[in-house]
């Protein structure tokens, strides 16, 4: 064999046994708290069996604190998949170049509305009264569970989008997710709560009687399935496959396990760009 091929042969060899070595042994997933933390741990735990069965790789998930550390765990390497809003990806994406694969479908629809619930002995009919009030939203970097309600208020004229919100509500929580937020104001701790459309389903039938919602926001694109952005390609074709797989008939019962929706379909950045030009409006992004 010439010296010059040979060469060219153990460079290719060391390649292909480098990329061999250095291959990604585990795939790590990083859930949001929408609902109760202690049940999304047991749904991860089915959801990434499966997943493993299907990549035959390792599998890990957790649930992040919130969408910010949600993001941060993808800046440092310490996820490299992630279940999360609008919001929050289109900011990773400026920041980190995260990537968009899919979107949820939910009751048949990629896109929702968030709403502003109050108790209906409260005596509260319309965003008005909620002057001097208190509202509890899921978290700040939340496009259902607090951009697109507080935008609710600003397009009433009762709220300045550079102003501080506190200028019209006497406080403001963030609860740290859809439930706690809606479970806040139908336990009496807060006079409303603004989040998701479909965060009522997380109250109990006595709580469900007692509320009611009195706005609701523009439309809203699904929440979305990222990736960091130096993921291996071919592990991210298979895992969208795999994620895609779900929404065939013999693997629609694992849905309950991600969230409780009815299926993914892929999406692009441009399908969050509504949430974009909110997210400039309030100053999230420049």
């Amino acid at each position: 064999m010439p010296k010059l091929l040979k060469a060219s042969f153990l460079i290719t060899t060391l390649i292909t046994i480098m990329s061999l070595v250095t291959a990604q042994s585990t795939l790590t997933l990083a859930f949001i708290p929408q609902e109760n933390p202690e049940k999304l741990l047991g749904d991860i735990a089915k959801i990434t069996h499966y997943l493993e069965s299907e990549l035959d790789l390792d599998v890990r998930g957790f649930v992040s604190q919130d969408h910010a550390a949600a993001v941060e765990a993808m800046r440092n390497g310490e996820a490299d998949i992630s279940f999360m809003g609008g919001l929050p990806y289109v900011l990773a994406h400026d920041q980190i170049g995260v990537k968009v694969i899919l979107g949820e479908i939910y009751r048949g629809s990629p896109v929702y509305r968030g709403r502003i619930f109050v108790r209906k002995d409260s005596g509260i009919i319309n965003l008005e009264q909620l002057r001097n009030k208190t509202i509890a939203f899921a978290d700040p970097i939340s496009e259902s569970g607090y951009l697109y309600p507080l935008d609710v208020f600003t397009q009433a004229g009762l709220i300045d989008p550079e102003e501080n919100p506190t200028r019209f509500f006497d406080a403001v929580f963030f609860a740290g997710g859809y439930q706690q937020a809606i479970q806040a104001m139908a336990n009496g701790f807060v006079d409303a709560a603004g989040v998701s459309q479909f965060a009522e389903l997380l109250l109990t039938p006595e709580q469900l009687e007692k509320v009611d919602w009195i706005a609701e926001s523009d439309l809203i694109p699904s929440h979305s399935v990222v990736a960091r952005q130096d993921l291996d390609p071919d592990l991210l074709a298979r895992f969208t496959e795999a994620m895609l797989q779900l929404n065939e008939p013999d693997y629609q019962h694992l849905l309950q396990y991600v969230y409780g929706h009815d299926g993914y379909v892929k999406v692009t950045d441009s399908t969050y760009d509504s949430v974009r030009e909110l997210a400039r409006k309030y100053g999230y992004l420049e």
